[in-house]
């Protein structure tokens, strides 16, 4: 299977959260990290890249023909991008840096295609100025989650939006996090924020908890949301995937692929990390890890059926095989064991360009 493919300016550096759809499908929206190569520095290494700032909308009402319709300059480094349940709305997270004064938080209208100029709302609560990692829209209602990284912690907004202002109000207490939070991915239904840790520098493995939102509410309407579950992954779990019954999750995991080569920590494999989702009551059980011989697996989507996982893999150990790839596994039992659950790496793969990061699926 060949892909279809449309050239976008994006970047593998930070966190696999650089592309979002509309509830629709019908555009496809993207952000740089890191921009392109200097043409003059054809050996440029990583700190040679500009800062990425380019925003891209992608039509793809004709799937066999996607067009760029809308790029735009956004401000340095984007790390994540979100939109909300009816598509009018779109959220992008911009790093912190010391050298710099920029917004941590834009948000933009879409239309017909076309992003709006930012909104710069201001950030309540006492994480304002705290950095940003992942910012993702609630499924159902017009709240965000925002993640943040030098005190983690899961912040939840409301977002109240005209014409001509976008205003972001707490929408309950924040919930803290382990070190080194990532992503946040609510289940399908809305109850549950569920956030991936990777808790650097411990050199141990990483971490998903299970946030129940609304867990009660106060005399005066606000909600209160808790922490119920937390499991282990395998080390470095950089994806997150909720499947769409909300029986499970996985993690994609870098374990030590992202070392040299001849670098004694190198383990010459990564790993997937299944986990059994509670939907009632958002209680986690870790599964297991499933090894396989590739390096930085960055994301992983489920399908309709909940039965089957892509993963996208940066590269692979196998010098034969110099480009990326997105494989799919599936999920599988005993007939005799019904408490048994199996992830298999199944043979068919479709080679992609090296370095594919982020991956979303219409729906």
């Amino acid at each position: 299977m060949k892909p279809i493919t449309v050239e976008v300016t994006n970047s593998v550096i930070g966190p696999p959260s650089s592309i979002t759809l509309t509830p629709d499908g019908r555009y496809a929206i993207v952000i740089e990290t890191q921009g392109p190569r200097p043409s003059e520095l054809p050996d440029a290494k990583l700190s040679d890249l500009p800062l990425g700032r380019t925003i891209t909308v992608v039509d793809l009402s004709d799937p066999d023909h996607p067009k760029v319709v809308q790029k735009i300059k956004g401000f340095d480094s984007p790390l994540s991008v979100s939109i909300n349940a009816d598509g009018t709305l779109v959220a992008v997270v911009f790093k912190k840096t010391p050298q710099r004064k920029q917004p941590l938080l834009a948000m933009y209208r879409l239309q017909q295609g076309k992003l709006s100029e930012p909104f710069l709302p201001s950030i309540p609560g006492p994480e304002a100025g705290d950095a940003l990692v992942s910012a993702e829209f609630h499924p159902k209602k017009n709240v965000l989650g925002l993640v943040y990284s030098e005190h983690p912690r899961l912040s939840l907004v409301q977002v109240d939006a005209t014409s001509k202002a976008v205003v972001l109000s707490s929408w309950g207490d924040p919930v803290n996090l382990d070190i080194a939070p990532f992503l946040v991915r609510f289940t399908p239904d809305g109850r549950f924020a569920i956030v991936n840790a990777m808790l650097l520098g411990t050199d141990i493995r990483g971490t998903v908890s299970s946030i129940r939102l609304e867990q009660s509410t106060a005399a005066d309407g606000t909600p209160h949301h808790l922490l119920v579950s937390r499991a282990d992954t395998g080390v470095m779990p950089e994806g997150l995937a909720i499947s769409p019954n909300q029986h499970w999750i996985a993690t994609t995991n870098l374990e030590r692929s992202a070392q040299p080569l001849d670098d004694p920590k190198q383990g010459f494999f990564s790993s997937v990390s299944l986990l059994r989702l509670d939907p009632q009551t958002g209680s986690i059980d870790r599964v297991g890890e499933f090894p396989f011989d590739g390096m930085l697996p960055e994301s992983a989507v489920f399908d309709n059926t909940s039965r089957f996982l892509a993963v996208v893999c940066f590269a692979h150990f196998d010098r034969s095989k110099p480009n990326g790839s997105v494989d799919f596994w599936r999920l599988t039992g005993d007939f005799a064991d019904p408490k048994r659950t199996e992830l298999v790496k199944t043979d068919f793969s479709i080679t992609v360009a090296r370095g594919p990061q982020s991956m979303v699926i219409a729906r």
